[in-house]
């Protein structure tokens, strides 16, 4: 083989080398673009779609191939062979044009291309782009497959056979319809058509009409119960009309000259409403938690869900609480969180570092989780309990000297009563696993607890039988546990034990004659006359109302029957919510200003601008008597007439005004509509009464009358009556 001829196998060999390289780096994704123009547009397109694609790759490849020309050979030659001595271009250069020593050497190069071994001159493989590119399209063509199955549009658009309807000749008759469902993107769920004009659909989905009539009316239109109508177009032979939904509804069609039963038949379209997301705290266990000793870390677990999917990332607010009485400083700052896990169910675990946030003793590290669900165009959230991680302060100093003196202090923290319920439902869920004696001390513990919520909470109404919650330590000062220091000498008045837990200040002496100066020596007062705490009467009641649930509650815990006290601590959470929605006003307590008393009409006798009692009293109206009215209308014996005079616009009004009250609007108006539709009817009738019957006011209270008794009783009272002068 010449010269000539090896260095045209060499060229044609690279440039086949490169054009399949880049049909093996591209070609995969011939795969993903077959598959998805498939499953949107059928075999056909997937064909075209994947024969052009080829075309376009083909051509790709022949145009790589090409650039390979006998310059890049001449440089390869002289990069890859020694021996070309830099002086490759010779071999391609014409002998006539070349002077004696260039012809010498243009031989010499062509012996040594014949003569000596071959070199690989053909370019390498590109295995990492090859490697990505069938990664990528593999990613695609499961995205591909795993995607929702979306039918083809011409059967989306095919109309179902309707149900016949009696119809006199000439009359306009329903015989195709259909209805075309398109949920909102962002559920991921795919059209359908309902033949039968119902079903249920996804908030916010679109629907669209199409309805077929023979022969053809004038006018088509869709009448909702709630008054709004929808005029449908014609195009060709069908009618159409399209609408977004946004809550459940009951409609009917008329057509122009249709028979009457046409417009009589409801269809009813129920929206499932989108629910915000769902959030729960797996870790840590409770909502304060208290550092242990060489804590570094803080771990947290959340679990978030959603019926049609989550937000990519969650947002973590962290708050860090610093100082102590009036010198609190807050800290606040945000982390985003990627879940784990599937779209509608994720997890969010983070570990926070404790000295890079910059937590020291006594602060304390608020975290609360919010999510978000990926709804358009306006996003629903949810916020999880506030996690509090707290650093107690310093628990006392402890000094031994002669005295061997120790003090301890505690922080000044209350357990809340949600927090005692929790405590207590935790207690019951361990009950297996602790044996009698330390079941009965972790419930005697949540009792103290209540306790002293209990006496926190009765200091507003002035309890006192057990004193203020003291610090169950060695070192409590004074004498809180002694006797009243008013009462010294052997014959001062005894306080009762009611008032023996706390000092008053010291009191003046007494003066004679002055009713203030008795009430202080010999009466136990509380309110300080200037500065007083007045709580209006109800809020004194809901206030007395828990620290009696609070009562029971701790009773049943002190006893070591969480079971029995968790129903009492519910009813106390309760009454303590309303107090604190409840309004308080602190000013300074005066004495009532009455009008004077008019001496002078005292035992006169006269009666002007006195009320007369013997005015009658006016009967109660029903609170609603439009239902009044439908009650009564609807009695069993009413018959038809009764049922032709009912209003039934003014019903269809209320209800749209009241329909929140209504558990289910939709099959009260179907049921209206069918009394409306026959009068006669007993069992359209029945099923509105029942569906009244829970929306009826209970009546008021009333006198109940005296019963008259037996035989005997009536003659007793008939002579009572005659021997009554």
């Amino acid at each position: 083989m010449s010269a000539s001829s090896r260095l045209r196998t060499w060229l044609r060999a690279a440039r086949w080398r490169r054009g399949a390289d880049a049909a093996a780096t591209w070609s995969p994704w011939l795969i993903p673009i077959a598959w998805g123009t498939a499953r949107a547009g059928g075999a056909v397109w997937a064909w075209g779609a994947a024969l052009s694609c080829a075309a376009l790759l083909a051509g790709f490849a022949w145009r790589r191939a090409v650039d390979l020309d006998t310059q890049w050979l001449i440089r390869r030659l002289n990069a890859l062979r020694p021996d070309m001595d830099d002086s490759a271009d010779l071999l391609f250069a014409r002998g006539d044009g070349l002077n004696g020593l260039q012809r010498l050497q243009q031989a010499r190069l062509q012996d040594r291309i014949v003569t000596a071994p071959a070199v690989e001159l053909r370019p390498s493989w590109s295995r990492r782009r090859i490697a990505v590119s069938a990664l990528f399209a593999a990613l695609v063509s499961t995205a591909i497959a795993l995607w929702p199955v979306s039918p083809p549009r011409d059967a989306l658009d095919r109309l179902a056979p309707a149900p016949s309807i009696a119809a006199a000749p000439g009359q306009p008759r329903l015989i195709g319809q259909s209805l075309r469902v398109d949920p909102p993107a962002y559920t991921a769920l795919a059209p359908r058509m309902e033949p039968s004009l119902e079903g249920r659909v996804a908030e916010a989905s679109r629907l669209r009409w199409t309805l077929r009539f023979q022969p053809q009316p004038t006018t088509v239109t869709l009448v909702f119960h709630d008054g709004q109508r929808l005029p449908l177009r014609r195009d060709a032979e069908d009618w159409s009309a399209q609408r977004v939904l946004n809550k459940s509804v009951l409609y009917r069609i008329e057509a122009s000259a249709a028979p009457a039963a046409l417009a009589r038949k409801l269809y009813r379209i129920d929206v499932t409403a989108d629910r915000p997301p769902q959030l729960r705290v797996l870790e840590p266990e409770r909502g304060l938690t208290l550092l242990t000793a060489g804590q570094k870390t803080w771990p947290l677990n959340f679990e978030a869900s959603d019926d049609y999917g989550l937000a990519t990332a969650a947002r973590l607010r962290i708050t860090l609480a610093q100082g102590s009485g009036e010198n609190i400083t807050f800290r606040e700052q945000f982390l985003s969180l990627r879940g784990s896990g599937p779209a509608k169910l994720k997890r969010y675990a983070h570990r926070l570092d404790l000295a890079a946030l910059g937590f020291a003793v006594g602060d304390d590290l608020i975290v609360q989780l919010q999510v978000e669900d990926n709804r358009a165009p306006k996003p629903q959230n949810a916020l999880s309990p506030s996690l509090i991680l707290r650093w107690p302060a310093d628990l006392g100093s402890q000094a031994t000297g002669i005295e061997g003196l120790v003090k301890t202090t505690l922080p000044a923290y209350f357990r809340s009563q949600r927090q005692i319920i929790i405590d207590a439902q935790a207690l019951i869920a361990q009950r297996r696993k602790l044996d009698a004696e330390r079941f009965i001390k972790r419930s005697d513990e949540i009792g103290v607890d209540q306790r002293l919520l209990r006496l926190r909470y009765g200091q507003f109404l002035g309890e006192e039988a057990e004193g203020e919650p003291k610090l169950p330590t060695s070192d409590s000062e004074d004498a809180h546990d002694e006797d009243h220091d008013h009462a010294e000498g052997a014959d001062a008045p005894k306080q009762t034990a009611a008032h023996d837990d706390h000092d008053h200040a010291p009191t003046a002496a007494p003066v004679f004659g002055q009713e203030g100066s008795v009430l202080e020596q010999y009466g136990h007062t509380h309110d300080h006359a200037e500065a007083a705490t007045l709580l209006d009467p109800q809020t004194r009641q809901l206030l007395k109302s828990a620290l009696d649930q609070m009562w029971q509650s701790e009773l049943h815990l002190r006893q070591g029957h969480p079971q029995q006290a968790l129903p009492f601590a519910y009813k106390a959470l309760g009454f303590i919510k309303q107090v604190q929605q409840a309004s308080r006003i602190y000013l300074a307590r005066v004495g009532p200003e009455l009008p004077p008393i008019d001496e002078s009409r005292r035992l006169s006798g006269k009666r002007e601008g006195l009320a007369r009692r013997g005015d009658e009293l006016d009967a109660a109206t029903a609170a609603d008597p439009t239902l009044a009215a439908l009650w009564r209308e609807l009695e069993p014996g009413a018959g038809a007439t009764a049922a032709g005079a009912i209003d039934y616009a003014a019903l269809e009004r209320w209800l749209r005004e009241h329909e929140a009250r209504v558990p289910d609007p939709l099959a009260f108006a179907a049921a209206l509509s069918a009394l409306r539709e026959q009068p006669d009817c007993a069992a359209c009738r029945a099923q509105l009464r029942a569906l009244l019957w829970p929306l009826l006011q209970r009546p008021a209270a009333t006198v109940r009358p005296r019963d008259g008794g037996d035989a005997v009783d009536r003659r007793y009272f008939e002579a009572l009556q005659q021997a009554r002068p």
